[in-house]
Order: C-alpha cells, then structure tokens, then sequence
C-alpha cells in the first residue's frame, strides 16, 4: 500500500510553537485511568497526545478540540481496563458513559465511530465533516511512526515525537500482539479492520 493515500488537501501548514501541550479533558481522563494504566501511563498519554496534535494539524483548526480530547483519551484505554487486545468494544463503551456522565449524549455516535475506525486500513466512509477519517490518519501516523505522512509535514511529526516520545508505546503494542497472536492465532488484530 502507497505510503499516503490519496486525499482532499485536509492538512494545513503547522508551525512548531502550535503543538499542544495540555487538555484538561485528556489529563483528567488519564488520571481517573492511571491504576489501569499503571507503568503504561506515560506511554498512552503521549501516544494520547501525539493523535491529538496530528489530528488538529490535519484539520487544520482546533474547533473540535473538546470532542477529539475525549476520543483520544478513550480510543486504546481498553487494552489496559479491560486487560484485552480486542479493545474497540470496551474503549467505545468507556466513552459512552463517560459522555452520558457529562450530558454529551450527542457526541457519542461520532466519538463510537472515531474509536470504532480508527484501526480501519481504508479510508472512513465516515462525513467529510466528522473527526473520524482525521483521527484514523493520524493514529496511522503515530503507529507507523511517521512512516505515513498523509501530508503532514515530517518536520511537524519529528516535532511533535519530540514534544512526546514514544516512552515505549511502539514496543508495547509489539508485544501485546505478539501475546495476541500466541493465544489467538485465528484472530490476531481484533482492531484492524478494511
């Protein structure tokens, strides 16, 4: 598969000083999570981070801002409460509770379809308008390490790797799906879908 699919110009250009270094809602989310995520801590939330700040580059605005906290924070965080590599579905119920909690009930259907593709190896069929297709290239980005750009200036990716390094994020996930494909030879990337 070509590196970068092609795509509708999504990406503006993005200087260094843009990255964002905090969001309540994330930090929040990650604190009410940290004995789950216990020595993963650091790794999710810059992974967290580095999705974060792929997306609003590829956006090209931070007007969703609130809505991509809460889809990030949430999208993986299944591997961790749920001790599980098929973590789409406990990740998207997490999610849900957590929005209906705060009476963002109309949020959820998006946020379930942003956690539920994001994974996808296609483009999303998703509106052109949703965070879906924004969020599964830059989760592409993040895993690939750069390797898919989907037009994102390499300067700006190096940049925020730095702002956020992998802490051993990459590493764990080679590990948990070498520990998948051990014990579940038939269905060994439960997430991955076309």
């Amino acid at each position: 598969m070509n590196s970068d699919e092609p795509t509708t110009p999504m990406v503006q250009s993005v200087a260094d000083d843009s990255l964002l270094t905090s969001a309540p809602t994330i930090d929040e989310v990650l604190r009410d999570h940290a004995s789950d995520l216990q020595h993963d801590f650091t790794a999710y939330r810059n992974h967290v981070y580095r999705v974060v700040n792929l997306c609003t580059a590829i956006v090209g605005d931070r007007g969703d801002l609130e809505k991509l906290a809460v889809a990030a924070a949430f999208h993986d965080l299944g591997i961790w409460t749920n001790k599980t590599f098929d973590y789409i579905p406990p990740s998207m119920a997490l999610a849900r509770e957590y929005l209906t909690a705060r009476g963002q009930a109309d949020w959820i259907a998006e946020i379930e379809r942003i956690i539920s593709d994001h994974h996808k190896i296609t483009p999303s069929t998703a509106s052109p308008r949703s965070l879906v297709e924004p969020f599964r290239r830059a989760d592409w980005i993040d895993v690939t390490r750069g390797l898919r750009t989907f037009g994102v200036p390499r300067p700006f990716i190096k940049s925020v790797f730095a702002m956020w390094p992998s802490a051993g994020f990459h590493w764990r996930l080679v590990k948990l799906a070498i520990e998948r494909l051990r014990t579940h030879p038939l269905t060994p990337l439960p997430m991955v879908k076309l």
